[in-house]
């Protein structure tokens, strides 16, 4: 009999993570979820479900989504991905995480099935969510997409409303060399006659959206249509948060980033959405304490969170040219003497893309994160070299913060990114 610690090492061992190994840790196709599915009886019939894809922004929208649900009574799962510190923060209930001795118990219960199909990591880590939501009878279920969107596994689901944040450059290497190639498989979780939220998309993904839900009779929405403005950023009981109007509304949330305003605008129409597909009333008040609550709601860790205040520090999990790209904008619009760039990336991202977005006044300190996908530091200095990037390498992420803050002065910033996994050893 394992205890937890050993039952997640057991997961981690038997069905390899994609985030530690990439891609050999992907398993195309839904017939391993299937069979799980159909050997637990169908749990995700037993609540209803908000289904949320796109390459940036999934993990702001889903849980803040829940955190409006939430707000207005209700039980709420939610399940999300990567983790950051612990694997239970992939499935929580009102914001808790799932305890470990259901971890532990579903492992032991279901092992001889689990072996006999071998399925892979997500396709257990979903199924585990979808057997603990209908256990704990939440409500509704706010699932985000693990990686493009026709094949994951969370697309067995029906969902009463589906989003898409936006299309990036990102996962090429499974999801295709194009962001209309990208497009097509995020595409895959419009459902027939169920309403589609897009957060943002421009041109020929727009028009492939579109063609899309006119083929299956969805309605689609685009967040666009609401007017969208960032008013001031304010401290709130000591949080510092960012206010925007959105529509007719004022609210304010501790999400930071730049970014967050097309995020909280898709947020917006979709809650909206709900409402009105399940006939309730969502006040103003509630909208308001859905957008400020939902880091307390919900426990969200890693989106332009702040570190420090001198020197000026900060960590993003952005780890794509969609991400980085509003990360360089960001960095560069905060009064600084210098900026400092604590960096490592994963090997099969779009490397060389993403460090031509970064600021090349900045100081570097190049690292990895401790997982076999990680680029070697010396690896990205070079790389980095000849985009005209600068720095010394680190041989682990806390080296390398340790250097910064050595270095810095109170007037700097120093910023923490490139990958979820270099954040997730510094928090």
């Amino acid at each position: 009999m394992m205890n937890y610690e050993e039952t997640v090492q057991y997961i981690y061992n038997r069905m390899p993570l994609f985030q530690m190994v990439g891609k050999s840790g992907y398993k195309e196709g839904l017939e391993g979820m299937i069979a799980l599915d159909d050997y637990l009886n169908h749990p995700h019939h037993s609540f209803k479900s908000i289904h949320i894809g796109g390459t940036n922004g999934k993990g702001s929208c889903s849980h803040t989504i829940a955190s409006f649900l939430q707000e207005h009574g209700y039980k709420v799962g939610l399940f999300t991905s990567p983790h950051l510190k612990d694997f239970r923060e992939r499935i929580r209930v009102n914001g808790e995480m799932i305890p470990k001795d259901y971890v532990k118990n579903f492992i032991e219960k279901h092992q001889p099935f689990i072996e006999r199909i071998c399925p892979s990591f997500f396709e257990v880590t979903f199924a585990m969510a979808m057997d603990y939501f209908r256990e704990e009878k939440v409500d509704y279920a706010v699932l985000e997409v693990g990686l493009g969107g026709r094949l994951d596994s969370t697309n067995i689901i029906q969902p009463i409303v589906s989003v898409i944040t936006n299309i990036s450059l990102d996962h090429q290497n499974i999801l295709g060399d194009t962001e209309l190639d990208i497009a097509r498989e995020k595409a895959g979780i419009i459902k027939a006659h169920t309403p589609v939220i897009i957060g943002e998309a421009q041109g020929e993904i727009k028009e492939l959206f579109r063609k899309k839900a006119e083929a299956v009779n969805a309605p689609i929405r685009f967040a666009e249509q609401i007017e969208a403005k960032k008013l001031k950023e304010e401290e709130i009981d000591g949080t510092p948060c960012q206010i925007f109007q959105i529509g007719d509304s004022i609210v304010s949330t501790p999400l930071l980033g730049d970014y967050q305003i097309k995020n909280m605008t898709t947020c917006r129409m979709t809650i909206e959405t709900i409402s009105i597909v399940e006939k309730f009333f969502l006040s103003e008040t509630e909208l308001q304490r859905g957008f400020q609550n939902v880091i307390r709601n919900t426990h969200l860790l890693g989106r332009w969170q702040i570190l420090n205040k001198k020197p000026y520090t900060v960590c993003d999990t952005g780890h794509n040219v969609g991400g980085i790209t509003y990360v360089a904008k960001q960095l560069q619009n905060i009064p600084h003497d210098n900026i400092r760039i604590v960096f490592g990336m994963v090997g099969d991202k779009d490397v060389s893309h993403v460090l031509e977005l970064l600021p090349k006044d900045a100081i570097y300190y190049f690292t990895r994160a401790s997982i076999k996908r990680a680029m070697e530091e010396d690896k990205l200095q070079a790389i980095a070299e000849t985009k005209g990037l600068h720095g010394n390498c680190y041989h682990t992420v806390q080296e390398a913060l340790e250097a910064a803050k050595k270095d810095a002065s109170p007037n700097d910033i120093i910023y923490i990114g490139g990958s979820t996994y270099v954040v997730a050893e510094i928090l």
